[in-house]
């Protein structure tokens, strides 16, 4: 039988060609796990908002490689020493940093799994990958969980100026059409050097460094934030809060194997065994998709609701407040809905209700972006920066909503 050719090339739309750099990466991304993420929309329900945002976590994850090679080649090029096996163990961290990510990206996280974040799942895949590949993946977690003496390695694959970071800045703003958030990759991984086991960026980079402050800052205001976002991130949360809700009461909603198993059963940090992991592998957007088109005809009115609201972009409506919303005024909107559709207090709560979100795009007390001087002095940016806003950027800037139904 003949063997396939493992040393591909893949076209992507922001970097051109990226090279699959060795026969276990290539393994790793034809393995049933890594090939869900084509399933994964990368950026949940903002589809709703910019149309263009259809990418995947497949996508984001062979980008943050591209730039991990990148950045690897630049920091060997300026004499620091990365030798072969830690460089093959952070392509693959980076690889599979977000191999945990749920249907949507973060629904799952709180609706039907309960206080399991996709970082401990994506380490529950690479352990479970690990074994498969006969202990090849130890370097690549270790490093992945900074338990690796050289901590600048770390650094690479998660903090303030990571390579996840430059791929998904760079290619959600591609994709959504959302020009500000655009960085220069290039231009910062060609500056990056290593210091004292730390990463350090070039003085001369210092404006690119400003930049992508801003970018991020952008983004999440114009993009991750976007209020139409947040209110259709939440609502797919409730329907599936609703969903594990009626199951409970013993009620059978059609849904695949995978998504009813996760329905029926409640899972935590403390059950998330193999067998869990398995079949939380099998789950992806089409599940919760498929789920809705279904539950859009239910008896039940919230699932009915919620789910016509999501499939036909006919949302809640959402204001935005700089103070938190008063007990009153919610109390007051419930009260109206519970009167016009003839619902109780809890039925009600599903469509009227609070919260908070908040952007710092800067923080200056952990893991900082340093900049080194032409005199070898290693600063943190925001007091090397010569723009007084990157210190304003590293205020966290709270923003509180209230979500109700549009008046009919």
């Amino acid at each position: 039988m003949k063997q396939p050719n493992k040393l591909k090339i893949v076209n992507d739309p922001i970097y051109g060609f990226i090279t699959i750099p060795s026969t276990l990466i290539f393994d790793l991304i034809a393995h049933p796990y890594f090939q869900r993420l084509r399933r994964i929309s990368q950026m949940g329900m903002s589809y709703l908002v910019y149309p263009g945002a259809h990418h995947t976590r497949f996508h984001h994850a062979l980008g943050a490689m591209h730039l991990m090679s990148k950045a690897i080649q630049v920091l060997r090029f300026k004499g620091v020493d990365v030798s072969e096996d830690e460089k093959e163990a952070l392509l693959i961290a980076i690889l599979l940093h977000d191999i945990g990510h749920g249907p949507f990206s973060h629904a799952m996280e709180h609706s039907i799994v309960e206080g399991v974040s996709h970082e401990h799942i994506s380490l529950l895949f690479m352990e479970e990958l690990n074994t498969e590949f006969n202990s090849k993946l130890t370097l690549a977690i270790t490093i992945f969980k900074n338990e690796y003496s050289r901590k600048f390695l770390h650094q690479l694959i998660s903090s303030q100026l990571d390579m996840d970071r430059l791929d998904y800045l760079r290619r959600d703003s591609f994709y959504t059409g959302v020009s500000e958030g655009s960085v220069n990759s290039e231009r910062l991984i060609a500056m990056l050097n290593v210091v004292e086991d730390r990463l350090v960026v070039e003085e001369k980079a210092i404006y690119s460094v400003e930049k992508f402050i801003v970018a991020r800052r952008l983004m999440y205001w114009q993009v991750y934030l976007h209020k139409t976002g947040i209110v259709a991130e939440q609502l797919l949360t409730k329907v599936l809060k609703r969903a594990k809700e009626l199951t409970a009461q013993g009620m059978s909603l059609p849904a695949s194997t995978g998504l009813t198993y996760f329905l029926k059963n409640s899972i935590g940090p403390d059950n998330f065994s193999k067998k869990v992991l398995n079949r939380f592998s099998k789950l992806d957007d089409y599940d919760i998709i498929g789920a809705m088109k279904e539950w859009q005809n239910h008896d039940d009115f919230v699932l009915r609701n919620v789910s016509e609201m999501l499939l036909n972009r006919d949302l809640l409506k959402v204001k935005l407040k700089k103070k938190p919303i008063s007990e009153g005024k919610i109390a007051l909107k419930k009260e109206e809905i519970m009167s016009r559709f003839n619902i109780s207090e809890h039925e009600a709560s599903y469509f009227v209700f609070d919260g908070c979100i908040s952007n710092q795009a800067y923080k200056m007390d952990v893991d900082t972006i340093n900049i080194l001087a032409k005199s070898g002095k290693v600063v943190d940016v925001a007091k090397a920066s010569d723009q007084l806003n990157i210190k304003a950027l590293s205020k966290k800037v709270v923003k509180y909503y209230l979500c109700y139904p549009k008046a009919y």
